[in-house]
Formats: structure tokens, C-alpha cells, sequence
């Protein structure tokens, strides 16, 4: 049995331990607050943003053809340049977080051998690189606290690929908080945009009543950027709050341990203790019984 001084001395050091995490667990429901309130304000901006593309296309007809429609038939399928913009945290301690989301791309990226990665966080990064993979070296963003201006960088650079032909298809890998308990990884199309997701919007018979000038070939060529950078603004939010809410659940995992922790060594001290205190006792009654004698 271990002595009582090194009992208390692991005693304190997993209380000490405990005061992190729990500290820890602390700060990430802050952050996950945080974001989700910026989310929420800028959600109604980016709703409309999608109505008014889907306005144009009704206005338009169904003849109506843009570049960000644009499925590159002419190139086979197969051999379409893909390019996948991959968020992860930037650091760990947040339980399957990170290893959901690459194994998740990595399962992709097997299926599409022409693929080219635009990597969020450090994690990720350091992952894909040292397995060969095709990321962009100059694609340098963190993961944590999303801003806006950072999901426009990431979206021009993005849809500047794709304009200019060095991609055919845009994708987003992040995770999406389902509930306070539960969030799973996922891959969404950016570019080129469908008619018929954009349609789905739609219950029942839809009219357009807007007037777009100069034309609406223009009007899209500005909303379409300004819709996808909400989409990455948004991808980027639900993924940090994934995370946040995995080391909130990873933290109070460890915090709950740690008190299980404790709780046993407390009582391995009190054993300890209480042995000790019963020989200190052993020892009195036989050195009295010794000078009886």
C-alpha cells in the first residue's frame, strides 16, 4: 500500500488537474455562446441572399445559364477538379472531434484522386501533409473564433479557383452540431450552385416580382460570391461550436473522472491513516505490557 504522503501527494495533483478542466469546460461553453449569437445575427443576411439568387433563376426561366451553374459537361465527370475546404480544430482535447472529420475526408478524397484541399486548422493541416496529400501550402487559417472577414478570404480564394478554371467543383468538410449532445461530420456543395437544391426552398407555386438592373447575369455575379461566403462563414461557426461542445463533453468526462479519482484515494488515505494509527496504537499497548513485565 502506497504511504500516506504520497496518497496526498497524487491527491493534489489530480485536484489540481481537475481545476484545469473544469476551467477548460468553462471557457468552451463561453465560446460556443459567443458564436452561436453571431451566427444567429447574420443568418437572416445570408437567408435573403439565397432568396434573391432564387429570384433571379424565376425571373429568368429555365433557360437562364451563369457561370456559377455551371457543371463543366464538356470535362468527364471523373475527371473534374475537385477542391475540398476541410475544417478542423487547432489543437486537441476535444475527444473524436479531429478524427471524425479527417477520416471522413480521407474516405472521400479515396473516390476522387484529382482533388486539391484547402485546409482550416492545424490539426488538419499537419495531418494531410504528412500523408502526401495535395493542400494548399499558402491556405493558412486557424479554426478558432470565425469571423466574417476570414470566411470572405477563404471564400474568394475559393471561388477565384473555380472562375478561373483550376477547380470544377467546390465542396465544404466540417461538423454540424445536431444538439447539445450530438454533432456529426458532413460535406456540402459550394460551386457550381443547383437549381433544384435552390428550388427546394419552395413550397407551392413561386413568383418573382423583382426588377434587377443593370441586368441579373450582374446581380448575380454579386450575390452568388456574397451566398457562398455565408455558407463558409456558417460551415466555419457550426464546426467551432462542434468543437467546443466536444471539449465541453471531453472536459467534464475528465472532470467526473477526476472526482471518481478522489473519491478512491481518499478512502486508500483513510485506510492508510487508519492502519498507521492502529499500529502507533499496537506499538503503545506492547511497549506498556513490556515495562509490566
Amino acid at each position: 500500500m502506497a504511504s500516506m504522503k504520497e496518497i496526498r501527494m497524487r491527491i493534489k495533483s489530480v485536484d489540481d488537474i481537475m481545476k484545469i478542466t473544469n476551467a477548460m469546460y468553462l471557457i468552451s461553453s463561453t465560446k460556443v455562446k459567443k458564436a452561436r449569437r453571431s451566427l444567429d445575427a447574420t443568418t437572416p443576411y445570408f437567408n435573403k441572399m439565397q432568396d434573391t439568387i432564387l429570384d433571379i433563376l424565376v425571373h429568368c426561366g429555365e433557360d437562364f445559364s451563369h457561370k456559377y451553374f455551371d457543371e463543366r459537361g464538356e470535362i468527364p465527370k471523373e475527371e473534374h477538379k475537385r477542391g475540398y475546404v476541410i475544417i478542423t480544430g487547432d489543437k486537441g482535447l476535444c475527444g473524436a472531434y479531429n478524427h471524425n472529420v479527417t477520416k471522413m475526408a480521407e474516405q472521400i478524397l479515396s473516390q476522387h484522386a484529382n482533388s486539391k484541399l484547402y485546409v482550416v486548422g492545424s490539426v488538419g493541416r499537419s495531418y494531410f501533409v504528412k500523408r502526401g496529400y495535395n493542400v494548399d501550402e499558402d491556405f493558412l487559417y486557424a479554426a478558432a473564433d470565425p469571423t466574417f472577414y476570414r470566411a470572405r478570404s477563404i471564400a474568394e480564394e475559393v471561388v477565384q479557383a473555380y472562375e478561373t478554371g483550376e477547380l470544377d467543383e467546390v465542396y465544404i468538410i466540417y461538423t454540424k452540431m445536431i444538439n447539445s449532445m450530438a454533432s456529426e461530420p458532413r460535406m456540402i456543395p459550394v460551386l457550381p450552385l443547383h437549381r433544384t437544391d435552390l428550388e427546394q426552398r419552395v413550397q407551392g407555386e413561386y413568383q418573382s416580382y423583382a426588377v434587377f438592373s443593370p441586368s441579373p447575369e450582374a446581380v448575380m455575379d454579386t450575390v452568388v460570391p456574397n451566398y457562398v461566403k455565408g455558407i463558409m462563414y456558417g460551415a466555419m461557426v457550426q464546426a467551432f461550436c462542434s468543437e467546443q461542445n466536444a471539449r465541453m463533453m471531453a472536459m467534464q468526462s475528465a472532470t467526473d473522472s477526476a472526482e471518481e479519482i478522489i473519491a478512491d484515494l481518499n478512502l486508500s488515505y483513510n485506510r492508510a491513516r487508519q492502519a498507521a494509527i492502529t499500529q502507533e496504537i499496537t506499538e503503545i499497548v506492547a511497549g506498556a505490557n513490556s515495562l509490566k513485565k
